[in-house]
């Protein structure tokens, strides 16, 4: 007897979008037909008709459950929220398997050191969701400042022990410096992992900030003239040329500008294996929106920008020069959020890891008449791919995790509050109009969330071991 049958749904795979049947068998995809081939024979049968059978949302870029700097909080002791409360809110939207980071993400020059081996950190991390999680997850371990050679050396034991990507900064207290950063890119390219990167140009942040404080001009709602799209072009060609040198594969996190989707497209245009990632509060707001009442709420770091590159960013993902959506998630309370009043004070992130997918399901599918295998890939399958977890996961294919998200398009809900799950008392989204909208989520053929009720265990989520196909890091694909 099969674990449960989906009957009827436009069901999503690679080969495109039809109506078809889905068999369950200990937790993965056993069999694809067309309608009605399938017997019932199954302990549940689920009718999809009208529904959309999409896989799981894969959230490449989460900060769950660390400290957010006393500059931002306005006072100490202040975290992010923890895993149990993120995973659920994931879940409920759509997602069932995300990467958040090991390592420190340092908030001062003095925090960066850590003796610790990679291995102990990457355990400390994982410990700290397992028994707490109701999706999957995995880490970017994160290196900065200064990495000793020790630290590198320590890289091929991660890479083989499944931590296939690791994260640096080009600014900010965690900064690494060019020569450093060269050696990193030289070990992960050589090992087999791939490079997450927050590419601005550390110079012209740091300039600009004291300019504008010197001119009285520091207000949070200049945030883009200080992370602004010369910063990011510039940053991104001298990342692309190393990383050229090194032979290793980039993953730009949250590209913001039209000079980031201009560099990496032509990048990609010349065969490298470099990826970009768009948030999806940058596909909605512009940094004009930063002067309404409380308007740095929406920001996350760098910075929102111009209705010129949020529009760059649509075609971006529609044409495929961007990869992935993501959130950057980092959920506090509005008391946290909206205490900083200036350029270095602003909180960054905010409530968003629960609104991805419907709000991109939104304005790419039912709006923007994207394809439902591009919608897949830019929500699931290109950062499966990208990063290290296809094809276990993001993709509905025999044999693969029976992790799907079913939408139902008929749904029309104007987002407020009271319809998100994260320990939060503010959303970005308030009043947004979904068209469509996640119905149930099942993580490896469990049911997790159905109808808006939670029915899964924050134990049934998983730490995934990862290895990046070796064509992703030759060459793009997707």
């Amino acid at each position: 007897m099969l674990d449960a049958i989906i009957k009827g749904g436009t069901v999503v795979t690679p080969q495109g979008a039809a109506v078809m049947d889905l068999a369950i068998q200990d937790g993965k995809i056993a069999a694809l037909s067309h309608p009605g081939l399938l017997t019932d024979d199954a302990a549940r049968v689920i009718d999809a008709s009208g529904k959309i059978v999409l896989p799981g949302g894969i959230e490449p870029h989460t900060h769950i459950g660390i400290p957010v700097p006393e500059r931002w909080a306005g006072h100490p002791e202040v975290f992010t929220q923890p895993p149990e409360a993120a995973t659920r809110a994931a879940a409920f939207g759509g997602v069932t398997t995300l990467l958040d980071f090991s390592g420190s993400l340092p908030n001062s020059p003095e925090e960066i050191a850590s003796n610790d081996s990679i291995m102990n950190q990457l355990e400390s991390r994982k410990q700290a969701f397992l028994g707490h999680s109701y999706t999957d997850f995995a880490y970017h371990h994160i290196l900065a400042g200064e990495v000793s050679p020790k630290t590198i050396g320590e890289i091929g034991e991660a890479v083989q022990a499944g931590q296939a990507s690791f994260k640096i900064f080009t600014t900010f207290a965690g900064r690494v410096p060019y020569g450093h950063l060269q050696a990193i890119f030289q070990e992960v390219g050589k090992q087999g992992g791939i490079m997450a990167v927050h590419a601005e140009d550390d110079d012209m942040v740091t300039y600009m900030e004291e300019k504008l404080k010197r001119e009285g001009r520091d207000q949070g709602y200049n945030l883009h003239l200080v992370h602004s799209n010369i910063s990011e072009d510039v940053s991104f060609r001298k990342v692309i040329r190393m990383a050229e040198h090194a032979e290793v594969g980039i993953y730009f996190v949250h590209v913001t500008a039209k000079e980031g989707v201009v560099a990496v497209g032509e990048a990609r245009s010349r065969g490298l294996p470099v990826y970009g990632e768009a948030l999806h509060n940058y596909l909605e707001f512009t940094c004009d929106d930063y002067r309404k009442p409380n308007g740095t709420k929406i920001h996350t770091y760098p910075a929102i920008k111009y209705a010129s590159d949020r529009d760059t960013l649509k075609l971006g993902l529609e044409d495929g020069r961007i990869s992935t959506t993501a959130t950057d998630e980092y959920t506090t309370y509005k008391d946290v959020k909206f205490w900083g009043k200036t350029i270095e004070s602003v909180c960054g992130g905010h409530n968003g890891i629960e609104t991805r997918v419907p709000v991109s399901f939104t304005k790419f599918v039912s709006q923007g008449g994207m394809s439902l295998t591009r919608f897949a890939d830019v929500i699931a399958t290109n950062a499966a791919k990208i990063l290290g977890l296809y094809p276990q996961k993001g993709v509905i294919a025999p044999g693969s995790d029976a992790d799907l998200v079913l939408i139902d398009p008929s749904v029309r809900k104007t987002l407020t509050l009271d319809d998100l799950h994260a320990d939060s008392d503010y959303s970005i989204w308030e009043g947004f109009e979904c068209e469509g909208y996640p119905v149930m989520t099942m993580l490896r053929g469990k049911v997790m969330v159905e109808n808006g009720v939670l029915q899964g265990s924050s134990y049934d989520g998983r730490w995934l071991k990862r290895k990046v196909a070796p064509g992703a890091l030759a060459r793009p694909v997707c």
